[in-house]
């Protein structure tokens, strides 16, 4: 079983987001309060694995959740492994839809040029609302199975 690790937040798109801990899905648009939140586009919420973040660290970036855009860092579950239409339930009542793996990064994008390189292109996930609900750090993320 995954957890939740931190709930991150920006203001703007292409920057680092502070972890807050809590926050709210909402149907059909993202996280609350987040610049990526929309009802328009696919990638409402990002998600990212800690095991992806350790990966930055060993390579000698002082890296932590939030500072590759992402709004779900996780543990303990495997993205990677993830398929497009694929359900997650994150936390009580919330179940978000995988629509994108990876992103194609602005040449290179902010990201990199904050930290030194982006793990997101490859290893992040996106996902779109399905049912919102309150989340926060250490809740569990689990795969529905169809």
């Amino acid at each position: 079983m995954g957890k939740i690790i931190a709930v991150c937040l920006s203001a703007t798109k292409q920057t680092k987001k502070k972890n807050v801990n809590y926050g709210l899905l909402v149907d059909n648009y993202g996280l609350l309060n987040d610049a990526h939140a929309s009802t328009t586009y696919h990638r409402q919420v990002s998600l990212l694995s800690q095991e992806s973040i350790d990966k930055m660290k060993e390579k000698g970036l002082e890296v932590k959740a939030g500072d590759f855009a992402e709004n779900l860092t996780t543990h303990h579950i495997d993205l990677s492994t993830l398929s497009i239409g694929n359900r997650l339930k994150v936390g009580a009542t919330a179940i978000l839809e995988v629509t994108q793996k990876g992103k194609t990064c602005h040449n290179p994008c902010a990201i990199y040029h904050q930290v030194g390189d982006c793990v997101m292109p490859t290893e992040g996930i996106f996902a779109r609302v399905i049912r919102g609900g309150q989340v926060k750090s250490g809740d569990e993320i689990k795969v529905l199975l169809d």
